[in-house]
């Protein structure tokens, strides 16, 4: 036995020794301090029997939560994994009474939910401590993190593996490439300024930034099913009616994100960016990986063809890890109450309601949602696999409710940095060089809701100009973040966005009326093709009219029987499509440079809807006024919504060449396709598996 391997038996029999020593300590402090919990017999003994009796019960309780909290992780993998990280704590208290039942001095005793508490910080303080050791030795930070992250993966027979380099997409959701570059700039993301060569001086750039432009669907369905199957075809907003099948489609429902996939498989003829080994986490879409870890349009299945939910053992497996996130999912609860609050009695405006199950929803997306995709990453970098796509998206659910430069979307950039950096230090002691790129989906435009500022909703507006009765008070519209989705799936309950949240019209000659951010779409179920400008004024004179002269609206788009498409504008501005573009925008003006083209490629769409209506934009100020209950909104055209980011090493070739605008999810496909063949990994597009185009 080499001298190095016997410094590492020692280096860890050390560490061992030491967390037990703390968890002794920590164990006769809070016995000490808590009167439900005991160490010695009612009678009283001596400080060294006391001290055996901790030395032992720490052993036991170390001891169990080593050997048996694994296969109770495993076999709970039946329980929402939501309702997961809140057992951890009762679970940990149960070890521990376990522990001290079985102690042989037979003098330990506790109140259940004294033991609740004992463990906890037992057990947090145990995590810090093995951490705090393990990070002064790489080679045992190295062995850490991949026994946190993926237990389950067996290494291959002696034999080594590529040595070529592989990819990193960590997809940073809602973060627009202003704020990006504020957030840089204001020494948020001190990871991201190094790359970017803003570290100590002589520092060399190894990122470059480039901005790119989203189609009109400014959003994480169109965006990231464009990015990881090539095509958005035929999704012109985040929900939308389609006539053919009588059904709402809603790009974070399961059913509606496994049946994108396919449509989108079928329309390219391939599997996807990752089919070659490559692993998708915390997706809406698989990408064709055969790795998955939180991935929605894969969240339905049932059985073991569900392998998504499989992402929370690698992290839960570990009762520290548990712990730790546990603590951390309370204290971001009583964080966003805090701030939510804070901004009541401030009276912040535009402010939106962020009671009810928010605060839990927030927790979910920037604590337990971001752990698991971490852990999935560091573990897939760890095993050597080609391309990983992860998204993360906690600053997009936080920024809706607290604006997109809010204070608390900014504390959740600062932490996003950290976890970029956490990745990129593993990526030193991964078995390849990773190429870790940044990129985001879309941006995110601030703005009060249409709601606040002019007392109804879009429902109510289109209900008026058809003639209908409109209730007296007005009804939100639900919000529907892709966070919300998530914790849906986590807790197995459907996320079918039915009756309750989509009434079905009470006279099939109803309009249906849906928002996606800043965009409604209105369509008229009754009418089994996309009606026509003519068709609608019949039935509904007014309708256009109050639209298009609503000081809410900026723009409308309709199919015209003389024209084609039309762009129906306030003052009686009707141009047709054909005839726009950036020199001639007509109603199109304030919406920049490439607005005609993303209007008139939906506008194409098999299933866009009668009525399409972007709201009002001030150029300005870089506002809109979501349809949706949310100060920070995207799905629409106008200002940083439509202008996400992409931070890519240097040693990869530039995205487009100088002077050349990125345009549209499509187009970032090819690119991070041609990086992964400028890096020697998986030559995609590979053909779709069966299932997958049955999916």
């Amino acid at each position: 036995m080499g001298g190095g391997r016997w410094r590492r038996i020692l280096s860890g029999l050390w560490r061992s020794i030491a967390v037990w020593a703390v968890s002794t300590v920590t164990m006769l402090v809070l016995a000490g301090a808590l009167p439900d919990f005991q160490l010695q017999s009612d009678t009283g003994d001596s400080a060294t029997r006391i001290a055996v009796t901790a030395v032992v019960g720490a052993g036991v309780f170390g001891l169990l939560s080593s050997l048996v909290w694994p296969l109770l992780v495993r076999a709970l993998l039946l329980v929402p994994a939501l309702v997961l990280g809140l057992l951890v704590f009762f679970l940990n208290g149960s070890l521990l009474l376990i522990a001290l039942r079985i102690n042989p001095s037979g003098r330990g005793e506790a109140a259940p939910e004294t033991a609740v508490v004992v463990a906890a910080v037992m057990s947090a303080v145990a995590s810090a401590t093995g951490g705090a050791l393990a990070v002064r030795d790489d080679d045992a930070y190295r062995r850490r993190l991949y026994r946190l992250a993926d237990r389950r993966r067996r290494r291959t027979d002696g034999r080594s593996g590529p040595s070529t380099p592989a990819a990193v997409f960590l997809q940073l959701d809602g973060v627009g490439h202003d704020v990006l570059r504020e957030a840089v700039g204001k020494g948020l993301m001190p990871t991201v300024a190094q790359w970017l060569g803003g570290g100590p001086a002589g520092t060399r750039a190894t990122h470059r930034l480039t901005p790119w432009r989203t189609d009109w669907s400014s959003q994480t369905g169109a965006s990231q099913l464009g990015i990881l199957h090539g095509s958005n075809h035929d999704v012109p907003a985040f929900r939308w009616y389609e006539k053919d099948s009588h059904e709402v489609m809603v790009c974070n429902r399961p059913s509606s994100a496994a049946e994108l996939q396919r449509r989108a498989v079928e329309y390219t003829g391939d599997g996807g960016l990752l089919s070659a080994d490559g692993a998708s986490r915390g997706n809406l879409f698989s990408g064709g990986a055969d790795q998955l870890a939180l991935v929605l349009s894969v969240s339905a299945r049932r059985g073991r063809e569900n392998r998504s939910r499989a992402g929370y053992l690698t992290y839960f497996i570990d009762p520290a890890n548990a712990v730790r996130t546990a603590m951390s999912f309370v204290a971001e609860v009583f964080r966003e109450i805090t701030s939510s609050t804070r901004g009541r009695l401030e009276k912040r405006r535009p402010r939106v309601k962020r009671g009810g199950l928010y605060p839990l929803i927030r927790a979910f997306a920037t604590v337990i949602e971001r752990d698991v995709v971490v852990t999935a990453v560091i573990g897939d970098m760890l095993s050597g696999r080609s391309s990983v796509y992860a998204d993360l998206v906690g600053y997009d659910e936080v920024a809706h409710h607290s604006g997109p430069r809010g204070r608390d979307a900014e504390k959740v950039l600062a932490r996003l940095d950290r976890s970029i950096a956490l990745i990129a230090k593993v990526a030193d002691h991964a078995p390849r060089p990773y190429r870790i790129v940044l990129l985001s989906d879309h941006g995110q435009s601030p703005g009060e809701t249409f709601l606040t500022r002019y007392g109804l909703t879009l429902t109510n507006l289109v209900r008026a100009g058809c003639g209908l009765p409109v209730p007296r008070r007005a009804r939100r519209t639900h919000s529907g973040a892709e966070a919300r989705a998530a914790v849906r799936a986590a807790l197995r309950r459907p996320v079918e966005e039915g009756g309750a949240q989509h009434p079905p019209a009470r006279h099939r000659s109803e309009p249906i009326v849906l928002a996606s951010g800043n965009l409604g779409l209105i369509s008229f179920p009754d009418v089994p093709h996309r009606m026509s400008r003519e068709e609608i004024d019949r039935r509904h004179p007014a309708l256009l009219s109050t639209l298009a002269n609503h000081p809410g609206v900026g723009f409308l788009l309709v199919r015209s029987e003389e024209y084609g498409g039309l762009v129906i504008g306030a003052h009686g501005a009707e141009v047709p499509l054909d005839e726009l573009d950036d020199e001639h925008p007509g109603p199109l003006a304030d919406f920049g440079p490439g607005a005609a083209d993303v209007v008139r490629r939906t506008h194409s769409f098999p299933h866009v809807a009668d009525i399409m209506v972007n709201s009002w934009y001030d150029p300005a100020e870089g506002e809109v006024l979501a349809f949706e209950e949310q100060i920070g909104s995207h799905g629409g055209l106008g200002g940083a919504q439509g202008r996400p980011f992409l931070l890519s090493p240097v040693a990869l070739s530039a995205p487009v060449e100088d002077g050349a605008e990125l345009v549209g999810a499509e187009q970032v496909h090819h690119v991070l396709r041609r990086w992964l063949r400028e890096c020697d990994g998986p030559q995609v597009p590979l053909p779709a598996r069966p299932n997958e185009r049955a999916a």
